[in-house]
This record gives structure tokens, C-alpha cells and sequence, in this order.
């Protein structure tokens, strides 16, 4: 805006219209610069506008009038007041902005915590990556708890974005976080999430309309105990990969399950979880759709399994996912255009030492 009226004022002075008086006009320019700019804007505004003055009282033969050395001082006063407004302005909305962000960020880590490098027979490790630009958190959802029953693992991805997904995100977890201490059934686990999120639906207005339509969240809650196997139950989830001896196979589930959300649709669910050889060395990655479904130029999808079997065995699972996301930023060219999350879990032969107080304490 300052710079149209800027230009405005120009094409009067220069054409036969220049009878009419534009010393408010060019005055207001870098006042509305300070509004609307930061400092390098409104200097520049000013600038503009002494330029065109100039200009114009050259072109207009107007040197020497009181209405020209009036017009420069209203101008020069305009500039200076409108310079320290855009400073202060600026100042005020860095300190608001940087609120904010400390406020979002210490949500999102309420939310999506990062989980313990250690955890009962496995060394672990997350990595979540939203799509929109200045959040951590997205649609998808990641969280690792060592229980009585064993290490317990979920991974998930709520349909959608914005609030809504955020918001089914947190009723997921906080379910989830509740239950791993207290059922005994891994399928139980996955059946107090479902009622949490049919819960948080019920609510009146708690999503817009198109969410409550098509919503639902894609799941995959894993267990690692004492015995050399990982216990899965995967609703609609992509499913897990497990590195064995350099290799990583995909632990398809026997038939597949409708996600949480979409129950209704099937009364044949599944009452146990499977269980694949999960053995001392191996290394399991759960992940979410937008780890396999990121695309190149040229439209081809990343190839996971590739990756992982590329990254050197001896990484620790922060290393691991460090170099996978830098695989995954050269594929895209750091274009995602979905959340990414994932878990990598690496079986140990014994589990961790328990705590124990000193004798001087």
C-alpha cells in the first residue's frame, strides 16, 4: 500500500493532473510503512518518498516555494516518527511471537515427549516431524513406556490436520499412557484407545463436521518382553520393519484390521496380538504413512527399507534415525508434505540394570 500510494502520487505530479496538491499523500507513505513494514521497510518508504519529492519539484520547477521546504519538513518528521514506531512494533511483536513459541513448545513436549534411550531389553529412539511449517506436532503420534508387562510401543496417525488431529493425538496418548500400566492384554490397550477417541467424538462440537465423517486413526502398538519376540496388534497401520542380519522385512499382519474410528465396520477383530522373532542384535522401526509416501521430482516414493538396510549396524538409535532423516530430506528435498513419526527399538540381551541407591545415600 505505501508504495502504490507512492506511485500514485508520481503519476500525478508527472502528468497534466499535477494541479493538485499530493504533499498528504507522499507524507503519509512511510507512515503507513511503519504500520504495515519492519524498519528496513519503512526506511526504504521513506527513501521512496524523499526521492519522489525531489523528483517532482524538479520536474515542476517548484524549488524555492515555502510549500516545498514544507512538504520536505513534514516528510523528514513523518520518516523519523514512522522509523521508531516500526522499531517499537517490531520489538512488541518479537516479544509476543517469542511467548507464543515458548508456550507451543512446552504444549508439544506435554504431547509428544521425547522417550528414554533406554528402555527395559531395547535402546530406543523418536523422531517426529510435522508438515506445517513452525509446529512439532502434527498428526501423528509416538510414545514408548517400560511397564510390569514389558516395553510397551505406539505409533499412530490421525486422519486430518490443525487442532482437530492435535486434538485426537493427546486423547490417544493420554489412553494409551493410562493403560499400558494396567491392562494385561495388549489387545485391551488398543481397545481403551478406540473408546477414548469415541469418547472425545461424542462430544458436541468437539471436531468440525468433515472429521466427524471420514475420521480415524491408524495404529500399531508393539511389546517387547523377556522372550525373544515383539508382540504386535496393528489396526490399518503400515506395518513394522524388523533389520535381521542386514536385511529389513516388513511384519505384515496375518489380515488386516480396520483403524480406530472405523469399528463399526467389522465385528471380526482381532482378540490376540501376533508375535515375530525379535532376537538380540535385531532392529524394529515403526514409522507413519508419510515416511513411505514421500516423493522426489519425479514422483517415486522413498524407499525405507533401502535406507535402513544402507545405515551402518553400529549406529545408536539416535544416530540411526539422524542419518534416516537425512535420507529422507534428500529424497523430498526437504519438501514434506506429510507429519512424519517414528520409533527405532534395538533388542539388547539383557535387560537394563535395575536402579539402585547408593550405601551413602
Amino acid at each position: 500500500m505505501p508504495f502504490l500510494l507512492a506511485l500514485a502520487v508520481l503519476v500525478i505530479e508527472l502528468t497534466p493532473a499535477h494541479f493538485i496538491y499530493t504533499g498528504p499523500l507522499l507524507t503519509a507513505v512511510p507512515a503507513l510503512a511503519a504500520v504495515t513494514m519492519g524498519p528496513k521497510g519503512t526506511t526504504a518508504a521513506a527513501a521512496l518518498a524523499l526521492a519522489i519529492s525531489v523528483t517532482t519539484a524538479t520536474y515542476n520547477q517548484a524549488w524555492g516555494t515555502l510549500q516545498v521546504y514544507t512538504n520536505f519538513l513534514a516528510l523528514s518528521l513523518v520518516s523519523v516518527a514512522g522509523l521508531i514506531t516500526s522499531r517499537a512494533v517490531q520489538a512488541r511483536r518479537q516479544r509476543e511471537l517469542d511467548q507464543v513459541r515458548r508456550i507451543a513448545v512446552a504444549a508439544q513436549e506435554v504431547v509428544l515427549r521425547s522417550i528414554p534411550a533406554r528402555l527395559g531389553p531395547v535402546s530406543a529412539g523418536s523422531l517426529c516431524l510435522a508438515a506445517e511449517e513452525g509446529t512439532r506436532v502434527g498428526g501423528d503420534l509416538y510414545e514408548a513406556v517400560q511397564t510390569r508387562y514389558g516395553v510397551r510401543l505406539i505409533v499412530g496417525d490421525v486422519r486430518g490436520k490443525g487442532l482437530s488431529a492435535i486434538r485426537a493425538v493427546a486423547v490417544t496418548l493420554g489412553a494409551f499412557r493410562e493403560a499400558v500400566h494396567y491392562e494385561d492384554e495388549l489387545v485391551e490397550v488398543m481397545n481403551r484407545c478406540a473408546a477414548a477417541l469415541q469418547r472425545e467424538v461424542a462430544v458436541p462440537g468437539a471436531y468440525e463436521p468433515e472429521v466427524l465423517l471420514e475420521g480415524f486413526t491408524t495404529a500399531l502398538i508393539a511389546q517387547v518382553s523377556d522372550e525373544h519376540v515383539v508382540q504386535l496388534i496393528n489396526r490399518g497401520h503400515p506395518p513394522p520393519l524388523l533389520l535381521h542380519q542386514g536385511r529389513a522385512k516388513p511384519l505384515m499382519p496375518s489380515s488386516p484390521l480396520p483403524p480406530l474410528g472405523l469399528e463399526d465396520l467389522t465385528s471380526d477383530l482381532q482378540d490376540k496380538p501376533e508375535s515375530y522373532p525379535y532376537t538380540t542384535g535385531d532392529r524394529l522401526l515403526m514409522y507413519t504413512d508419510g515416511v513411505i509416501e514421500a516423493r522426489n521430482r519425479d514422483g517415486d516414493f522413498f524407499a525405507l527399507p533401502e535406507a535402513m538396510e544402507e545405515i551402518r549396524a553400529d549406529t545408536t538409535p539416535s544416530q540411526f534415525l539422524e542419518q534416516l532423516h537425512q535420507a529422507l530430506v534428500r529424497h523430498t528435498e526437504g519438501d514434506l508434505t506429510d507429519d512424519v513419526a517414528m520409533i527405532v527399538a534395538d533388542r539388547h540381551a539383557e535387560q537394563e540394570p535395575p536402579f539402585r541407591r547408593s550405601d551413602t545415600e
